[in-house]
């Protein structure tokens, strides 16, 4: 089992009430030392470690010993979204790592005459979404629609539905759905 030092160090660190600038100080190192450490921009050796904890004070073996819960990622950078999509029509899932997720949120988008096929969609659960920009034809149970930016959608996924762009830009919608995809 690996331990992240980082999340550790700065959990330890904010227990304790010190910023990093007055750790730094009681340890001896500089400010950005113990910045890089927690960002785990930097991997600190055996020794290095050990004058940092004892700026706090702590023992290398207590540090180890402690019971830190690791923290969920929250934010997520657009190479962090994995493309769930087919052909050109990309559907990029936000927060694809995060434990016992219960819905889904997506960045969709659908080129110019895309669409997502002569075959209804249909799935357990519900979903809803929001045009950003562009247009999206949507069939729901028979029912068809032109959606434009700032008009939305909610449905249950069981219905028969398809997303089709009749336009002449891309549209891009943003939506969520469960029960989670992945």
């Amino acid at each position: 089992m690996s331990v992240d030092v980082g999340a550790r160090l700065k959990e330890v660190r904010l227990q304790k009430n010190l910023s990093q600038r007055e750790l730094a100080k009681r340890a001896g190192v500089t400010n950005s030392t113990i910045s890089l450490i927690e960002q785990n921009r930097v991997s600190p050796s055996v020794s290095s470690l050990k004058k940092v904890l004892d700026g706090i004070p702590m023992q290398l073996q207590e540090f180890f010993a402690l019971n830190v819960p690791e923290k969920k990622q929250v934010f997520y950078s657009a190479d962090e979204l994995p493309d769930l999509g087919h052909g050109e029509i990309s559907l990029r899932l936000v927060g694809h790592n995060y434990p016992n997720r219960t819905l889904s949120v997506l960045s969709e988008s659908y080129p110019a005459g895309s669409d997502t096929g002569a075959e209804m969609l249909t799935h357990e659960g519900q979903e809803g979404g929001v045009v950003i920009r562009g247009e999206i034809e949507l069939t729901v149970d028979g029912d068809v629609r032109v959606l434009k930016a700032g008009e939305a959608y909610f449905f249950d996924s069981s219905l028969p539905h398809r997303f089709r762009n009749p336009g002449d830009e891309t549209c891009e919608i943003v939506s969520a759905n469960n029960p989670p995809s992945l």
